[in-house]
């Protein structure tokens, strides 16, 4: 007997990731986070809450910082996705210098959404504002960093334009 073929059957999905293409075998709502980790092995980007709040997975997705989990692969077939891994080789990109500079991290953990998130809000937002920055990152850092990151935000924008 034939079956009909269902959305949740395996199929190739194409995805250039930090500039390496991969052809995965995947189910097309496997979300975009449990690819890049479960699937390809960066790991990142990591697993906050699952429903696109609190930003920890944020990668960017054809250049625009998405939120990994709840992103179904399928709907990108083909597209290029930057994890935090592929920012810059030697972690040297403007906002990695300015968190280090300005101790933003404090357990870490959102870190490596924060910094994409930065990197997106920085191509769109040059010199931004403080209240700029706080309407334009809704990244949640439990730990409460966001003076410090505010600063490094504000550092980075400087070093861009340098």
């Amino acid at each position: 007997m034939l079956r009909a073929a269902t959305q949740t059957e395996a199929r190739m999905i194409t995805l250039t990731v930090n500039g390496r293409e991969h052809r995965l075998d995947v189910e097309p709502e496997m979300p975009l986070l449990w690819v890049l980790r479960d699937e390809i092995g960066l790991t990142g980007t990591k697993f906050g809450c699952g429903i696109a709040q609190c930003g920890a997975c944020a990668v960017h997705v054809n250049g625009a910082a998405t939120r990994a989990c709840s992103v179904p692969v399928g709907s990108i077939d083909g597209a290029a996705v930057l994890t935090i891994e592929g920012l810059s080789a030697e972690s040297n990109h403007p906002v990695q210098v300015a968190w280090i500079a300005e101790d933003v991290p404090q357990c870490g953990y959102c870190q490596s959404g924060q910094i994409m998130a930065a990197v997106a809000f920085l191509k769109a937002t040059p010199n931004p504002s403080d209240a700029d920055i706080d309407a334009g990152l809704s990244n949640i850092c439990r730990c409460g960093t966001y003076p410090r990151l505010r600063a490094a935000v504000h550092r980075a924008a400087a070093l861009m334009r340098t």
